[in-house]
């Protein structure tokens, strides 16, 4: 099959409806596009969808986790353990703030990071634990929190891929300390970009507020002051209102996620992909929002590299990613002292990893020939 036979399947394409199309429209010609009332009425949902806590909203995921990590107090000296299996941003923010990111290696089952070893990088100077919830796949959550109450740390959860998501039963965003969102572009719910800060009150709520506008104060008409310094992180209303369009859907997003990922399951239950060693994720479809569907290549089995791999879904029109380069393994990393086999289940997975298409316009259909490519691609090139 050929990429000139068949359309073209995009590894991610997000939803958006009529309704909110018309909705965006209604915004710009209201004259009030930037934040305003419908960014009010998106963290009013918000708060009530993670059970009532305060939500502030920003113009990117990044920054919901850079203010988090300023209003847990973090700065420099302080240490932040992370995992280096992320999108770079989750340790970048780190430095911005002064700190020090220490990675723990991930499990290689799980692909999040390993919670048996984080107590091993605790330090007098450990302020914080940024836990990453790839694919959407949260880490142990009782195991997280026992080992922060234990050691006085702060929480920062990377929820960028989570929204969705939950524990026992139990939203993401609904418990825990501060918990980060992202809603780019590509995520299970949307405002082309943006994201989401869950705080625990609303001192932490009106300090997130400063920090995301340049830390000012308004009082009555005229009364301003600047106690700290802020940025400029604000959601527009357009974006918003792309949201609150969005949320309904949310639960219907994922639901149509977990039955394609059980697709996936079952379309390579059988083949000479699994023959020949491809990794599949963790088949959990309770917890995990399936934000992406990830498998890892056989590269010693194969005859190709990973790049090969991809150009050849390309050729039979799927398209795929690569989430993500073990991060401390780029250069700005390599330059703090970071080198090969420090973390070695993160730089497998890291070197390893295709991201398969996973979207909600997708059919079962759209599954199993993925499925049958990657099969293919794997019979031809097993070694």
């Amino acid at each position: 099959m050929t990429q000139s036979s068949v359309p073209f399947l995009p590894f991610v394409r997000p939803e958006i409806d009529e309704a909110t199309i018309a909705g965006v429209a209604e915004v710009l010609r209201s004259g009030w596009i930037t934040t305003g009332p419908q960014n009010q009425q998106f963290e009013a949902e918000l708060s009530a969808w993670c059970g009532g806590r305060p939500v502030r909203t920003f113009n990117s995921g990044t920054a919901t986790l850079e203010i988090g990590l300023l209003i847990a107090g973090v700065g420099p000296g302080d240490e932040v353990i992370t995992t280096p299996a992320s999108w770079v941003s989750t340790s970048n923010v780190i430095i911005e703030t002064g700190a020090t990111p220490v990675f723990v290696d991930i499990d290689p089952r799980t692909r999040n990071l390993d919670l048996t070893r984080v107590e091993q990088a605790i330090t007098p100077r450990t302020k914080a634990i940024i836990p990453v919830y790839l694919s959407g796949l949260p880490v142990d959550m009782d195991h997280l929190y026992r080992i922060a109450r234990e050691h006085k740390l702060r929480v920062i959860e990377d929820a960028a891929q989570a929204f969705g998501s939950s524990w026992n039963g139990k939203r993401i965003g609904q418990s825990g300390d501060l918990v980060s969102f992202s809603f780019h572009a590509n995520k299970n719910l949307t405002t082309i970009e943006g994201g989401a800060l869950v705080l625990n009150n609303e001192d932490e709520a009106l300090l997130a507020q400063k920090y995301r506008l340049q830390g000012i104060t308004r009082t009555g008409f005229d009364g301003m002051d600047c106690d700290v310094l802020g940025g400029k992180y604000n959601l527009t209303d357009v974006a918003a209102r792309v949201g609150l369009g969005q949320l309904p859907h949310i639960e219907r997003f994922t639901a149509q996620r977990r039955k394609l990922a059980q697709a996936y399951f079952a379309g390579f239950a059988s083949g000479a992909a699994l023959k020949l060693g491809v990794g599949l994720p963790v088949e959990d479809f309770t917890n995990s929002n399936w934000h992406m569907f990830q498998i890892t290549l056989p590269l010693a089995n194969l005859n190709l590299e990973r790049a090969g791999f991809m150009d050849a879904l390309k050729q039979r029109g799927i398209g795929s990613g690569v989430h993500y380069p073990a991060i401390h393994l780029f250069s700005l990393y390599r330059a703090r002292g970071f080198h090969e086999g420090m973390f070695p289940h993160a730089e497998r997975f890291g070197a390893s990893t295709v991201t398969l298409p996973l979207f909600t316009q997708m059919t079962e259909a759209d599954v199993v020939r993925v499925c049958q490519a990657v099969n293919e691609i794997c019979e031809q090139h097993g070694k």
